[in-house]
């Protein structure tokens, strides 16, 4: 009897590090989904989902375990949990919003705007929302300046931004439209791997493959729309209904912990 108790205790025990384990997996989705909720108002971010994986098996019969005559069709296999395998992000177009601000630019389709950090590095944004410094470059929010670098001259009256993305201006000397830049979009063959940077900025990695550069509108290219801006695209009434699904499966593994302790409050009242 009591090495039957034991063995029960350590079974019981197991099975409270599995429902642990669902219990850990669902808080990561649940900050997953808080970070979208939080940046529902956030120009130009793409909303991402957690992808949980099973955890390694307890093999105590193999499928097909057995001599030639009888082999065993399933055999028994116990698994250990769940683990969170990646969080990945959806490139969902965003809506477009009208700011009636001659430097916002959203992109409509593939690309990023590449910007040029403090440490000379290239980041890559979707946010358009761009002003100029104090010697008429065009920067985002942070003041890191779009590459190439366009410069607005001071005695600019009207600035016309294409959708392919060529630069004109008109000046108090000279009303003819005059061309002073061209913006380029990048694109990556795995938009995912992508490592973000917070300032709405990501960065190239090994998993991104490196940036393919091409002026606005070209093939595989999204156009620029002036005087817009890209939003969210996060759904708030499918994070609600999912930060819900999270919640119940917290509860439900919650549970399972508060059943393996009263089998074995039970088992302990056996000795």
């Amino acid at each position: 009897l009591d090495v039957e108790l034991k063995n029960s205790t350590m079974v019981a025990a197991g099975s409270a590090a599995i429902a642990a384990t669902g219990m850990l997996a669902q808080q990561t989705n649940v900050d997953v989904i808080s970070h979208n909720i939080a940046n529902m108002n956030t120009t130009g971010f793409k909303r991402q989902r957690a992808e949980f994986q099973d955890l390694l098996y307890q093999q105590e019969i193999p499928p097909g375990a057995g001599g030639d005559s009888a082999r065993a069709p399933s055999g028994i296999q116990i698994g250990a949990g769940v683990k969170t395998g990646a969080v990945y992000r959806i490139k969902q177009q965003g809506a477009l919003q009208q700011t009636g601000n001659r430097y916002d630019m959203a992109i409509e389709g593939r690309g990023y705007f590449p910007v040029t950090l403090p440490s000379g590095d290239t980041a890559y944004t979707r946010d358009g929302s761009f002003q100029l410094s104090d010697q008429g470059e065009m920067v985002t929010a942070q003041g890191y300046p779009l590459q190439p670098g366009i410069t607005i001259p001071q005695d600019t009256l009207q600035v016309t931004i294409s959708k392919t993305g060529e630069v004109q201006v008109t000046t108090s000397g000279n009303p003819t439209p005059q061309t002073v830049g061209q913006l380029q979009l990048a694109t990556f063959i795995n938009d995912a791997g992508l490592q973000a940077q917070g300032d709405n900025l990501l960065i190239e990695s090994a998993a991104s493959g490196q940036a393919s550069l091409a002026n606005p509108g070209e093939p595989g290219f999204g156009t620029v729309q002036q005087g817009f801006v890209e939003g969210s695209n996060v759904n708030p009434v499918e994070e609600i209904t999912a930060l819900i699904s999270a919640q119940r499966a917290y509860e439900m593994n919650s549970r399972v912990v508060k059943t393996v302790d009263d089998m074995l409050a039970t088992s302990s009242q056996l000795r």
